[in-house]
């Protein structure tokens, strides 16, 4: 069960990133409802006291690398120059965590600091995708893929840039702690519990036709009826617009298209309702909008990477479970 955080910041570290861990782990939401934990979350670095960040202000940090060495997760903050040589001691800590079980993370460039310590040789990574080049380059025995909004390859997680370790954070998440946890913290950050797309579609990305308008009413209904059936067109409709400017429009805002992400919000509707409800199969089939139990199966497995009833058996009441 994940219950304790150690972030590693190093001078020049990027503040959003680690600021990202800071929201999701490091603030106690467990009065709040939803059953959400109290992490155990720490900022550690190899001499410390105050941290440079790349804005230009420092941070003070009380904890050395010590904090790292029993935490359940480890994650490697991106910092300063890629080229430079990290310090060993923070290579050292990277790989007993790798060597324990724990689970080992890192946001955006903080790959390259993996990458250095061997964690990710033979593996599949991401990076963010101005660098992937570099560290495909610079690591040839990682199997760099710039294209996805995160990796999870056994214990290690990396995430893809800025925001994607949001993603990356909340699927480790929905792994520990189940996805009603997961989607009450994204809910309390108002961020999407899962996005869709890799960071390609950020990639020298089209500007939109300047409206201003948003879909974002239109996504709030469809969620609130997957188990009903959805046209681009009668959706078009319903945001005033050409089903071609809807379809557009869609991509834009969510970097898939409409059967795509109606799919992946009725998978993870599906899992909330097979953590918290005693709905059978075929019912949490129809509920979640897929209609036929095989749908579902195939949705579900490709999503998740787990049957909907091998999911149940590991995550039936994980947020009864949780410490209080």
């Amino acid at each position: 069960m994940l219950r304790s955080v150690a972030v590693i910041v190093l001078d020049g570290v990027a503040p959003f990133e680690f600021g990202v861990m800071v929201e999701v782990f490091g603030i106690d939401r467990s009065q709040r409802g939803g059953g959400v934990p109290a992490f155990d979350f720490r900022l550690c670095t190899p001499e410390p006291g105050l941290v440079s960040t790349k804005a230009g202000f420092s941070i003070t940090v009380d904890s050395g690398l010590k904090a790292a060495e029993d935490a359940d997760l480890v994650v490697m903050a991106p910092a300063g120059d890629n080229a430079a040589e990290t310090d060993p001691r923070v290579l050292d800590v990277l790989r007993r965590a790798h060597q324990r079980g724990a689970w080992v993370m890192s946001i955006c460039t903080g790959a390259f600091r993996l990458a250095e310590a061997g964690l990710l040789d033979g593996r599949r990574a991401t990076t963010h995708w101005m660098y992937s080049a570099e560290m495909a380059a610079r690591y040839p025995a990682v199997q760099v893929d710039a294209d996805v909004l995160y990796v999870r390859d056994g214990n290690i997680i990396t995430s893809a840039g800025t925001a994607a370790g949001i993603d990356a954070a909340l699927h480790l998440v929905r792994i520990e702690c189940g996805a009603k946890i997961a989607a009450a913290i994204a809910r309390d950050m108002v961020v999407p519990p899962h996005r869709d797309g890799g960071q390609a579609q950020y990639i020298d990305r089209a500007v939109p036709d300047g409206s201003c308008e948003t879909l974002e009413p239109v996504l709030e209904w469809i969620g609130e009826h997957l188990a009903q059936e959805h046209s681009v067109k009668d959706l078009a409709s319903r945001a005033a617009m050409s089903p071609r400017t809807f379809a557009r429009r869609f991509r834009a805002e969510t970097g898939t298209t409409p059967a795509a992400w109606i799919n992946a919000q009725r998978v993870l509707y599906a899992q909330e309702l097979l953590e918290d409800t005693d709905l059978s199969i075929d019912e949490v089939a129809r509920a979640s909008g897929f209609g036929q139990p095989e749908l579902l199966r195939h949705h579900f497995h490709r999503d998740v990477g787990a049957s909907p009833a091998a999911y149940r058996r590991t995550f039936r009441g994980v947020a009864a479970r949780q410490p209080r």
